[in-house]
């Protein structure tokens, strides 16, 4: 319906452009050596010692369907014996990558969408610096688009000098050729950590200060970070090697071979990882699952909020049924389409019953869902179209009250610092707000 409202308008440019970026691919040889390096790689479970460190307890059994869609995406399963917890903010997320960097003796494995040349992101380097220089296997990938200042900047230089090892994720070159041979804004919106197969990160939180210069204005960003510990590190360190090694990075495959540490007790997770070389319409279904999943409680934060019909069903459903349905957006956003395209379905969820509140105090980056005080998902992708069909994203799901209650203080932090939006204020705007809002949710996926 997009491209049918752009094309009549501006002809030969909405041809143009439907052409350059109507279809989702990233190119048939890009296409083809990332799924070579996904499939091809040793599965986690494969690893030594997996069985007697990942058993997923019998109280799974009630959510088994959540995991077992998670599975049919990425194909990693549910894995007992992790641990987990929440970074108190960005800044402190950053110091204790930083520590644990410090502390690595193998191998530091990272993945940014974004890599800023500000205070964070030197700390950042410098600590890779550091662990290359007393001989720790560093790899670094950015993506190429959103990181081009780092690439282009000294500190990429340095960090090569260094000894860590860089790449660049889904390479643009020259954008003329690359929107001959696929998409170029089909890009990597990953955030992972990986530290001696022990240690993982995953969140929201981009290798940047909460400032966030490039988009100063919008200030502070905030979002949420989890350190994690247990076989889903196995997992998340699968989904590292296929980026680096889909992405012309040296055979690493090695490393997922390594014998699995004897596990303390712990939660069970799952990894999911998401894209187009994955399976279509992969994250609104998983989205959807847990939605339809929520018998008491249903909490979400997104920053984006462009959802197809059936996650916006999916929701008012949940508030319909007697779910105390709760979502909060920034109240400022920093792409105008989406925050207008997010307000045009404001009046259809809270008819339905959805609380709908904006985050006054900066931009509200965490994309984050808790269901019934028991089940987390936290990662990378946000509730639109972009996360939906063009990005590369990362998530882990995640059952265990103790995290979980976790994540729904935080939720609630982020609550006392919003306001809330009612029926009666979204009945009165002006024709022209709602004509404005309306028109860009038809265009807005392809914004």
């Amino acid at each position: 319906m997009a491209w049918l409202v752009v094309v009549p308008v501006m002809p030969y440019l909405g041809a143009v452009a439907y052409l350059l970026l109507g279809q989702t691919s990233v190119g048939r040889k890009r296409m083809a050596a990332l799924r070579h390096a996904f499939d091809s790689l040793a599965r986690p479970e494969a690893a030594p010692g997996w069985g007697a460190s990942a058993n997923v307890p019998e109280a799974l059994e009630r959510y088994s369907p959540l995991f077992k869609v998670g599975e049919s995406i990425s194909g990693y399963p549910p894995v007992g014996g992790n641990q987990a917890r929440l970074m108190d903010d960005s800044d402190a997320a950053i110091d204790q990558m930083v520590s644990d960097i410090d502390q690595a003796t193998d191998h530091v494995h990272l993945l940014f969408y974004i890599w800023l040349n500000d205070h964070n992101g030197t700390k950042m380097a410098d600590a890779l610096k550091r662990a290359a220089k007393r001989g720790v296997s560093c790899r670094e990938m950015v993506d190429d688009l959103g990181s081009r200042p780092l690439i282009r900047g000294p500190l990429w230089r340095e960090m090569a000098a260094a000894g860590v090892q860089t790449a660049r994720a889904l390479s643009v070159g020259n954008p003329l050729l690359r929107m001959l041979n696929g998409r170029v804004d089909l890009r990597n919106h990953r955030k992972i950590l990986v530290i001696d197969n022990r240690i993982t990160y995953c969140g929201s939180q981009n290798c940047a200060d909460p400032a966030f210069l490039p988009k100063a204005k919008y200030a502070p960003w905030v979002d949420a970070m989890m350190r994690f510990e247990g076989p889903v590190v196995r997992q998340n360190q699968h989904l590292f090697a296929s980026d680096w090694m889909g992405n012309g990075g040296d055979d690493i495959s090695d490393i997922l071979r390594q014998p699995m540490s004897a596990t303390e007790p712990g939660f069970v997770a799952q990894v999911i990882g998401t894209g187009p070389t994955f399976r279509n319409s992969a994250m609104p279904e998983m989205f959807e699952t847990l939605i339809y999943a929520a018998r008491r409680e249903l909490f979400i934060t997104t920053p984006y909020y462009v959802p197809n019909s059936a996650l916006q069903a999916a929701l008012c459903a949940s508030a319909n049924r007697g779910v105390d349905t709760t979502i909060i957006f920034p109240a400022r956003n920093d792409d105008f389409a989406v925050g207008a395209t997010s307000r045009s379905y404001y009046e259809d969820l809270l008819t339905a019953g959805v609380k709908i509140y904006e985050y006054q105090a900066g931009l509200l980056h965490t994309k984050s869902l808790t269901l019934d005080g028991e089940i987390t998902i936290i990662g990378s992708a946000n509730m639109d179209r972009r996360s939906f069909d063009l990005n590369y994203e990362n998530n882990i799901l995640l059952y265990d009250k103790v995290v979980t209650a976790q994540m729904c203080a935080r939720q609630n932090q982020y609550l006392a610092s919003s306001r809330a939006v009612t029926l009666d204020e979204v009945g009165q705007w002006s024709m022209s707000k709602r004509l404005w809002n309306n028109a860009l949710a038809i265009v807005g996926p392809i914004l």
